[in-house]
């Protein structure tokens, strides 16, 4: 059959696109879970929105009788005459310890999200899945009590050879012994602690990666690695993100293991191999009996700690969310 160009276009209306409008008319089931997870969204935020209140409120006094000196002093001395406290050590702290964990946590878990996810045996794959996922709920007393009594020692001497080797290096330079109950061992201990979040999350986010583009992969002649380094790892980029973002928030707000390794003292600086050191949570721990003003003090470092960490969280939140399939994959 021969179509001349100058033939006329059928416009019957079988052949007009009508748009399909989505049915707005729930049944009465439907719109009473639409009211009940909207009423519990914006329970959760209340709440959250109440407890940051509660903490600014609470502690306000305190802020106002020091200013922003409470961010450039350290100290807890909040009993007598000569009242002095603020919150620099304990912050810097807590940023060191975060970091360390994020640093020796990060490969871990996503060495162990790879393996679960890509090559694990498929009998035994389930049952290591549900033991990393049960990893998360050891108790953090747990691991203070192992690292104090266990791994003190042997990071001891790592630390000794770090500093002879690394002294260059602000971070590894020792100005005195000796080197346990440091920076850097709560940071390890708090990194094993996240392992298993951060691995869980990505071992999600990697099962997700399009099964066409892994054989696609495979059938152009990658290896499982290659497969592994051009689709599952780019297509993840934006949820191992997230998961180290939500990991971080861990570590910041980490306590009792922290509290057992380190023990107290006011100590500022950037020498993680030493002995001592502090965080915001630990400060919060350590220091309940300091009276009327003591409790001001702590309760505004928790509001301190309430929303660096609320803005992590947050963050992860959003690169999750933005995360989109087959983002980044170039074969």
């Amino acid at each position: 059959m021969t179509i001349h160009a100058d033939a006329p276009i059928d416009r019957s209306a079988s052949a007009v696109l009508v748009p399909i409008t989505p049915n707005r008319d729930y049944s009465t089931p439907d719109r009473i879970y639409r009211r009940g997870v909207q009423v519990t969204g914006l329970g959760v935020l209340v709440l959250l929105a109440a407890i940051g209140f509660f903490l600014f409120r609470t502690g306000l006094p305190a802020f106002r009788k020091v200013g922003f000196r409470f961010f450039t002093v350290s100290g807890f001395q909040t009993l007598g005459h000569r009242l002095s406290y603020g919150v620099l050590a304990s912050m810097v702290g807590t940023v060191e310890v975060a970091t360390v964990a994020i640093i020796i946590g990060t490969p871990l878990a996503i060495a162990t999200a790879l393996f679960l996810s890509e090559y694990a045996p498929v009998r035994t794959r389930r049952t290591l899945i549900a033991l990393v996922d049960l990893a998360a709920a050891i108790p953090s007393v747990i691991f203070g009590l192992w690292a104090v009594f266990e791994l003190q020692g042997n990071v001891a001497g790592f630390s000794g050879w770090l500093s002879h080797h690394l002294s260059f290096i602000p971070f590894f330079k020792v100005t005195s012994p000796p080197l346990n109950a440091s920076i850097f061992l709560a940071g390890i201990v708090v990194g094993i602690m996240i392992v298993p979040i951060v691995a869980s999350i990505c071992r999600e986010v990697f099962s997700l990666a399009p099964l066409g583009e892994r054989e696609a992969a495979l059938a152009l002649g990658a290896s499982r690695w290659q497969m592994i380094r051009t689709v599952v790892l780019p297509f993840g980029r934006g949820g191992i993100i997230g998961a180290v973002m939500l990991g971080l928030g861990r570590a910041l707000e980490e306590t009792i293991a922290v509290t057992l390794i380190l023990g107290g003292g006011f100590v500022f600086g950037y020498h993680i191999l030493q002995h001592g050191g502090t965080t915001i949570s630990q400060l919060i721990a350590s220091n309940v009996n300091g009276g009327r003003l003591g409790l001001q003090v702590l309760m505004f470092a928790g509001f301190v700690l309430f929303v660096i960490t609320l803005v992590i969280n947050l963050i992860a939140s959003a690169i999750v969310n933005r995360s989109r399939s087959g983002a980044g994959v170039d074969l």
